[in-house]
């Protein structure tokens, strides 16, 4: 029998609560992996350290039923992560949009294509978008410009959203509510947008969201690092068709979250070989992710610079013992946000893409059919995956009693 793997202790935690198939379904593997796992065949991954704290901090009882079903969109869809998170709250996908065609085969790869799924959304009509009952929407944020409006209001001419957003894509994110009037939606979005154009842009969305198309409207920025060792902040936006009693209150955020170690390949066997992120028989990190002479030089002469100047560039080197800064698109230029520390004397390595994803708390199980290039702007540009499953555990019970509402004819009291 092998040695306790690090993981195991809070793998045994999870079963006293958990069936081997209930912990299977949210760690992605079928139950005889949890059941090696448990009888020491197998060493249970490291990686999955984040995961099952996560798991452990939500209680059993809030699992989703099997008959406790919604139906989403995924609007500006990227390769899924937000998609993931609501899945596990018993959401169904319908509907996809994603125009970047490196993110949609990452995306088919790990989904399938068993339902519509269009490129661009901004020349498809609302009519054609399948009913659904939340609407999912990671929408990149553009200018807003509201220069005009009186002198279109003076005029006749349209206004309310169709004045303030067209142009920019929220605008397709609000005409799609406008037609469809799904149940809630939810919103993801950097935590600029709040002070964005002197905060004109957002009191803009949530001025449609609330005035014109009528929506209760919550929101809130919540920090990745509660749940991965990354330092990330975005703002939410939830929105209910009708009153609902939603509050942030029931959000539940771990006090300390894991720190890098807990996402980085062991290099020491315990972890299977995933080439080409990883080689040898002890899965040591491939050379190529290691910074060359002339890269590390310039970018300790880039941050001595800007030091000496009294500015905060450079790069940002890590331990195992420490969260990370924010992993941006931009990654895969020279990765100098984010460095793991080698040792004195030695240069520091990138993250790989299995890394990255890990970091972006994506199950092991996700398929990486891309470039490192292209690996590095989507989970860059992607969501924290436990992070989307915690709100989606606080939204569904109000989307399922706004269900019951419509199908009953009754109003149910706000949970």
């Amino acid at each position: 029998m092998l040695s306790e793997s690090p993981p195991l202790p809070l793998l045994k935690e999870a079963r006293k609560r958990y069936t081997q198939r209930d912990l299977a379904a949210r760690l992605n593997v079928v139950p005889k992996t949890v059941s090696r796992w448990e009888r020491g065949e197998t060493p249970c991954p490291k990686m999955l350290e984040p995961a099952l704290r996560e798991i452990m901090f939500c209680p059993a009882t809030e699992l989703p039923a099997v008959n406790e079903r919604f139906t989403f969109i995924d609007v500006f869809a990227g390769i899924g992560g937000i998609r993931l998170g609501f899945e596990s709250a018993g959401g169904e996908c319908v509907f996809t949009s994603e125009w970047n065609d490196w993110s949609r085969k990452t995306y088919l790869e790990n989904f399938g294509g068993d339902h519509p799924f269009i490129g661009d959304i901004v020349p498809y009509t609302a009519d054609e978008i399948p009913d659904h009952d939340v609407l999912l929407a990671g929408f990149p944020c553009q200018p807003f410009s509201i220069a005009g409006v009186s002198k279109k209001n003076a005029l006749g001419r349209p206004h309310g959203f169709e004045c303030t957003t067209q142009g920019t894509l929220f605008f397709d994110v609000a005409r799609i509510i406008a037609a469809k009037k799904p149940k809630a939606f939810m919103l993801e979005n950097v935590k600029n947008l709040l002070s964005h154009d002197k905060g004109n842009t957002f009191r803009i969305i949530i001025e449609t969201l609330r005035n014109e198309l009528g929506y209760d409207v919550h929101y809130k920025v919540i920090d990745g690092q509660h749940f991965v060792p990354q330092h990330r902040e975005r703002i939410i936006i939830a929105g209910f068709r009708e009153k609902s009693g939603f509050s942030w209150d029931g959000l539940k955020l771990p006090e300390e979250g894991p720190k890098l170690k807990a996402i980085l390949h062991p290099e020491d066997g315990t972890e299977p070989t995933e080439e080409p992120f990883t080689t040898g028989p002890k899965g040591k990190v491939h050379r190529k992710y290691v910074l060359s002479d002339k890269l590390w030089a310039y970018l300790q002469a880039y941050a001595a610079k800007h030091r000496a100047a009294g500015n905060g560039f450079g790069f940002g080197l890590v331990t195992p013992d420490n969260i990370s800064r924010t992993l941006s698109a931009r990654y895969y230029k020279d990765g100098s946000e984010v460095l793991v520390f080698r040792g004195q004397g030695k240069n520091p390595r990138r993250l790989t893409p299995r890394e990255c994803a890990r970091l972006m708390g994506f199950p092991d199980s996700f398929k990486i059919p891309v470039s490192d290039t292209q690996a590095y702007r989507q989970f860059g540009n992607s969501v924290i995956v436990p992070v989307m499953r915690e709100v989606a555990r606080l939204m569904a019970p109000h989307i399922l009693n706004l269900r019951e509402q419509e199908e009953t004819g009754q109003k149910s009291l706000p949970i």
